[in-house]
């Protein structure tokens, strides 16, 4: 009697599942089966719970399935049915013969499927496969049914946590305190001030964010400004789902039309002032976008492309000009450009909490240290070019001996000359007699 090493598979999804759907029912199941069966040996149970089944990638446990299986830790993989081990035709197909290549055979119980099986195994199976994406596709076309009557009922979805309100059950409470705060963004915006602005402002006031801080950020300004919620109205569908198979969320910008009703909660401030809070901040995205389109999207700058900060942002570039008139430029982290720096704070009397504390950076240390590397890395960079453009050029047909030998030369000629008028460069950078805009075009 042949023994097997057996891996049990089982995925209970978010939905309310009853007798064997249930997890505990689950594990009863398969364990009734195991004692059903003396030449199988449990080797481990991979149990995915509250996951949806269309996306391979989501399933945590079975993806450290398909490792062990590469480890040879089991030959048999046994779950109920086809819809519990993927419902997306292409990927049923796909592991359950990489499966196979590797000598693993997968039993579906209740399909009565068997992966070895050369004569309709695969054929069964991907009828199976099928069926269990198709049913995926009309569990998510009945979904998007039921949220549309959601939409029109104004129902309210997320955890409740904006400024301004409570949620008290499924409804959204004023909280006057907050609401006072939203009232101020509003006011602040209407009479001129940018986000960067207000958002200095609320903190010299020592407003608190939704999240009790005092620290405020631009971004954080602009989610409240745009909130149809502050006026009284919901607004669904900002985010949507491209394709039920993946499951993963997109912005929605434009490919479906965006639901807007009427909310049962109080607004904190008018239609009329929000509308003029979105005409104005429409005619400030025009102008900014005029002003990228006419400056270029990307940065000339070197150090600005490749820098990032520990704290994960990018660096803005400043200048600076020293008591004798030299000018000279530094990096500095673009979240203390926007947050300021703490020395700044500390003037103001605002928060230091989570405040970026990277130092600033002079660009001719950035030079210098590029040089050190280069040297360090291209110890004999001639050579290494040398060899390989002989190296490809032996491995082209047709390609005479004399003829590698001369573009060697030629290479090499070439080499002394860039790596001369680099280094000249380079000097004259070091010692400022040359602007950096100069060097970047050199």
């Amino acid at each position: 009697m042949r023994i097997r090493k057996v891996a049990i598979y089982a995925r209970v999804s978010t939905e309310h599942e009853a007798q064997l759907s249930a997890l505990e029912n689950q594990v009863q199941y398969y364990d009734d089966l195991i004692d059903r069966h003396p030449d199988w040996v449990l080797y481990r149970r991979y149990i995915d719970e509250g996951i949806t089944g269309t996306s391979i990638s989501k399933r945590k446990n079975f993806v450290r399935m398909m490792e062990d299986a590469k480890d040879g830790h089991f030959d048999l993989i046994v779950t109920r049915e086809v819809s519990r081990f993927a419902r997306n035709t292409v990927d049923t197909l796909q592991q359950t013969r990489l499966l196979k290549r590797m000598g693993i055979e997968v039993y579906f119980t209740e399909d009565g499927i068997w992966t070895m099986n050369d004569e309709d195994g695969e054929l069964r199976l991907t009828i199976m496969a099928t069926l269990a994406q198709n049913e995926s596709k009309k569990t998510s076309m009945r979904v998007k049914a039921g949220q549309m009557v959601s939409f029109q009922n104004g129902v309210v979805y997320g955890t409740g946590n904006v400024l301004g309100y409570d949620k008290v059950g499924p409804e959204y409470v004023i909280n006057e305190e907050q609401a006072e705060t939203v009232r101020r963004i509003f006011d602040l915006y209407l009479a001129g001030n940018g986000y960067h602005k207000i958002m200095k402002q609320l903190e010299k006031e020592g407003r608190r964010t939704a999240m009790g801080k005092t620290m405020w950020h631009y971004a954080t300004v602009g989610h409240i400004l745009k909130n149809r919620l502050y006026c009284g109205e919901l607004e669904y569908r900002k985010e949507y789902v491209p394709d039920y198979l993946e499951q993963k969320r997109a912005k929605n910008k434009g490919e479906l039309e965006r639901v807007i009703v009427e909310g049962k909660h109080q607004p904190i401030v008018t239609k009329e002032e929000f509308e003029r809070v979105q005409k104005m901040m429409a005619e400030k995205d025009a102008q900014m976008g005029q002003r990228r389109k006419n400056k270029g999207v990307h940065s000339d700058d070197l150090w600005r492309r490749k820098m990032r900060c520990q704290c994960g942002h990018a660096f803005a570039k400043t200048k600076w000009h020293t008591k004798t008139d030299f000018i000279t430029y530094t990096y500095k982290c673009y979240d203390q450009t926007r947050t300021g720096t703490i020395a700044a704070r500390l003037k103001n009397g605002l928060s230091i909490e989570n405040v970026c504390r990277s130092p600033l950076v002079q660009d001719w240390k950035m030079y210098t240290m590029a040089q050190k590397v280069l040297h360090a890395v291209f110890d004999d960079p001639e050579g290494t070019l040398l060899n390989a453009a002989a190296v490809l050029g032996c491995g082209i047909a047709g390609v005479e001996q004399s003829e590698v030998l001369r573009d060697k030369e030629i290479i090499e000629e070439q080499l002394k000359k860039e790596r001369g008028r680099y280094e000249t460069l380079l000097d004259m950078r070091m010692n400022n007699e040359i602007p950096k805009e100069v060097f970047s075009r050199k």
